[in-house]
């Protein structure tokens, strides 16, 4: 059924290539798996297109979702889970190419595209150029790179005035368990960026990251498990209530809206 439609989306005159993310990409994955698709378009398919396709595989849909990329969000007949995400291939290239090629570092996740691209099963390419992409950007790890996101990530974490460590503090001085969480967070998206850097990995997400850093990265911090569950432990002390309270947090939400 999904190679069905594939093939459909490949039909279509805008669709220049197809192509299979995440864990379904690989072999580790089981029947459960859902699928991450990126469709690589060079101009808009309608809504109404779409949804004639996806109608024929899909027991739910929502079309045209723009959280964070532009895609579609449906569950598979069979009941797995579908993202469909849609892009420019220039423009993606253009984003990778910022920091493979010209060294920018981010907030965190700098290198994720990076990953995204060369670990992606290609599934169609029209002329290629999705793999001309892959071969393009399949170089090693850029020293200067390297340097940057430590540097500017190190900053982030306690060097700079705006550093999450201080931020942190004074949140923790305000009982203020909303910034607390929310700049911890902050903090880990810096701190994993730096771990992969410095074993020159690109950085697979934000899923299994402790995992992932144990059994791929050679260069860890001391007690480098241990200390993230202690500051998790710290942060929630009674983790069996932690369903309950986010169900009471979201129906007193939907109360007020």
């Amino acid at each position: 059924m999904i190679n069905n439609l594939f093939n459909e989306l490949a039909e279509l005159e805008q669709v220049e290539a197809i192509a299979l993310g995440g864990s379904r990409s690989g072999e580790n994955y089981d029947e459960k798996s859902d699928y991450d698709v990126y469709v690589y378009i060079t101009s808009p398919i309608s809504e109404e297109i779409r949804k004639e396709i996806l109608n024929k595989y899909c027991s739910y849909m929502e079309i045209g979702n723009h959280y964070w990329e532009y895609e579609d969000n449906c569950v598979l007949n069979e009941g797995i889970d579908i993202d469909i995400i849609y892009r420019n291939l220039d423009d993606f290239c253009t984003e990778i190419s910022d920091v493979v090629e010209k060294y920018q570092a981010y907030n965190g996740y700098t290198t994720c595209m990076w990953h995204n691209l060369l670990n992606s099963k290609i599934i169609y390419d029209k002329n290629e150029r999705l793999t001309q992409a892959q071969k393009r950007f399949s170089v090693s790890y850029p020293a200067q790179l390297k340097d940057n996101i430590i540097k500017r990530n190190y900053n982030l974490l306690c060097n700079a005035m705006p550093a999450y460590f201080n931020q942190i503090e004074k949140a923790c001085k305000r009982n203020d368990r909303v910034s607390i969480i929310h700049r911890t967070t902050a903090f880990l998206e810096s701190y994993f960026d730096i771990i992969f850097a410095l074993n020159s990995l690109t950085h697979p997400g934000e899923k299994r990251l402790v995992e992932l850093c144990k059994q791929q990265c050679t260069i860890l911090p001391n007690n480098f498990e241990a200390n993230l569950n202690k500051l998790f432990d710290d942060m929630l002390i009674q983790t069996e209530k932690l369903n309950e309270d986010l169900k009471v947090i979201i129906t007193e939400l939907n109360e007020v809206i």
